[in-house]
């Protein structure tokens, strides 16, 4: 079956445009389909997928969708295609285009599908703060120029490149991967990094790590991977995310931060890397309440502040609560020499104290089973020894796990 690029947009005010990316694909050789997305009822003839039809996949129906009250119509019809996109099996990739509008509506369909689907967004807000409409996904985010209100020759041209972008995806597909190794999903930040680097290293021959930088999306991408099934373990040696979650600062993963450990049941090592640190922007960004404590400028768009020993005890209670949740095979370390570079003797955020007040709270919280475990270890993070555990016990949870399977 011939991959299908499915073109995106409201009709009743971009029938022009989708039309211009149909003749564009229709010239290198790929067959489209123009979806609907519109609320008003009119596709100017140039629909091949309704509007109709997306809205009656509303969990509601489509009397859900076609109300008179323009912010509620737009986000229903967003619920109806976020339900309807991935069900598709003919979808070869994805060209939306919109407005602010019609990006909010078509953003939330392309994150439901797998990562490496083609998916692209020609959007006048794409010159912005895109984290909100890509989120953990692979969407590609192409700024408009002038606004995606009919033909010019700006739009035309980026239209046009677009397209051909698509098509290029299309016609040239990445050839799928010989590796038979198995995935697994790990959690990194600079200061977490030497530890990593030591795990991939002494895991590389047998498992295909996947590395992602603990920065809020980072954390949101893993936990999508082992969510679609695309990794078989985790070692989450970076939960620096849930610092930033529960003291407001710029790189947090949501409230949803672990819940993937029970969701999944995969096995998990996880641990507690740079939980002394919260992120923040720039110096001048700080929040008043935080502006006497202990900070250190990582650069000049990002500042550090080192979380206390309150802040590490509340962390802790959080994390554990998460993992007695979980069924599945957890083994969670903590690194009693400090946990990231910067908590080190000599260094700036060494704070036995705090670590310690983290520590006690995971051993309060934490209901130990044979499949629950705890572990302390007197090493630092970035230790070797540090790391050599860790590959102990996600080696022996995988193991267990496959024989639980059998």
């Amino acid at each position: 079956m011939q991959p299908i690029a499915y073109l995106i947009g409201t009709c009743d005010t971009k029938a022009t445009e989708l039309l211009y990316l149909r003749e564009r694909l229709q010239a290198a050789g790929v067959h489209s389909r123009i979806v609907d997305v519109g609320t008003q009822g009119d596709d100017q003839g140039a629909a091949d997928v309704s509007a109709a039809e997306i809205a009656a996949c509303h969990p509601d129906g489509a009397a859900a969708v076609f109300v008179n009250d323009r912010g509620r119509a737009v986000a229903a019809m967003a619920e109806a295609l976020r339900c309807w996109l991935p069900t598709r099996n003919d979808l070869g990739g994805v060209l939306g285009i919109g407005g602010s509008g019609g990006t909010a509506l078509i953003a939330p369909a392309l994150r439901e599908l797998d990562i490496g689907v083609p998916k692209l967004l020609v959007s006048t807000i794409a010159s912005g703060n895109v984290a909100p409409y890509v989120g953990p996904s692979d969407i590609a985010m192409l700024y408009s120029v002038t606004d995606v209100a009919g033909l010019n020759r700006i739009s035309r041209r980026v239209l046009g490149n677009a397209a051909h972008a698509l098509a290029g995806m299309l016609e040239n597909q990445v050839p799928d991967v010989t590796e038979d190794k198995p995935a697994i999903g790990m959690s990194m930040f600079g200061v977490t990094t030497d530890c990593v680097n030591q795990l991939c290293a002494s895991l590389g021959d047998d498992y295909d790590c996947l590395v992602f930088h603990a920065t809020g999306t980072g954390g949101r991408s893993l936990e999508k991977l082992a969510d679609s099934g695309m990794i078989e373990g985790l070692l989450d040696v970076t939960t620096t995310e849930i610092c930033d979650l529960m003291m407001g600062g710029v790189f947090s993963a949501g409230e949803q931060r672990l819940d993937v450990i029970a969701r999944t049941e995969l096995p998990y090592v996880g641990s507690v890397g740079a939980l002394d640190m919260v992120n923040f922007g720039a110096p001048d960004t700080l929040p008043e309440a935080y502006r006497q404590r202990l900070l250190y400028e990582h650069n000049p768009q990002i500042t550090l502040m080192r979380t206390t020993a309150e802040e590490n005890a509340r962390m802790g209670r959080w994390i554990g609560e998460k993992l007695n949740r979980s069924r599945g095979p957890v083994r969670f370390l903590l690194p009693e020499g400090g946990v990231s570079a910067l908590d080190a003797p000599g260094q700036p955020f060494h704070d036995p104290e705090a670590d310690a007040a983290l520590f006690e709270a995971l051993e309060q919280t934490v209901e130990q089973t044979p499949q629950r475990q705890l572990i302390r270890s007197p090493h630092h993070i970035n230790d070797p020894a540090f790391a050599a555990l860790l590959v102990e016990h996600f080696r022996d949870i995988m193991t267990l796990d496959a024989r639980r399977e059998h």
